[in-house]
């Protein structure tokens, strides 16, 4: 593996799990009026649905261009680069992630309530994507031997999201959910296994229980580390 963005050390309760920056956009433009901002979102719209199917080094701006009924340089007055475009496609995804499994989740009580909540959530989004695709899961099988800031950018948000997860899983220790020995990178290990393997069973072999599987998964690794009721 390439040298990578260093991990968040801690993620506050009430933080969005983007609270580090993500590594800044080479050649950013200043803030455009509010049309072209509209415009731009349109794009990145666009650009992350493709992603999504096809990766992120699937998208090219002429590509795009055609999708959007636009000409190669109506996307550059947005996008100076492909490499600009393929980090606020990152960006963008991290956005969604972030507000679909992690902020909904936060309002449950600590402990095994919110632990339980955040993996819901995070089986609700990746059955979604079955049809489609998880930018972080492809980006790592595209730029796992790469340098550069594409790569930081996906480092980044799956350390972040990581480091909001395994404090949720010392929250559940500090409440007596989980026995005070529990190795919180390990159950978060394990926990990730299980949706990884969720994306190979169901979207590539196209089991149709995979779903309940890695949900039983999930509750075994509680009960392994502690949990008396399931």
């Amino acid at each position: 593996m390439t040298a990578s963005a260093p991990a968040p050390t801690s993620v506050s309760d009430d933080r969005p799990l983007g609270d580090q920056p993500l590594p800044p956009v080479a050649g950013a433009r200043p803030r455009a009026a509010h049309k072209g901002q509209q415009t731009k979102a349109a794009i990145i719209d666009t650009a992350l649905d493709m992603a999504m199917h096809i990766g992120l080094e699937g998208l090219s701006i002429g590509a795009l261009a055609q999708a959007l009924g636009m000409s190669k340089s109506g996307v550059f007055a947005h996008f100076g680069s492909r490499e600009e475009l393929q980090i606020s496609v990152v960006v963008e995804y991290h956005r969604r992630f972030e507000q679909e499994v992690f902020f909904t989740a936060i309002r449950q009580p600590r402990g095994l309530p919110r632990l339980r909540a955040l993996f819901a959530n995070w089986m609700q989004r990746t059955s979604i994507e079955l049809d489609s695709g998880c930018i972080y899961i492809s980006g790592a099988i595209e730029f796992d031997e790469r340098t550069g800031p594409v790569r930081d950018a996906l480092v980044e948000s799956v350390s972040t999201w990581h480091a909001a997860l395994r404090r949720a899983i010392v929250q559940c220790k500090e409440c007596g959910d989980l026995r005070a020995d529990t190795d919180e990178s390990q159950v978060l290990f394990e926990v990730h296994g299980l949706i990884l393997v969720l994306h190979y069973e169901a979207r590539f072999m196209r089991l149709p229980d995979s779903l309940p599987r890695a949900q039983r998964g999930f509750d075994n690794i509680l009960q392994r580390y502690g949990i008396t009721q399931a």
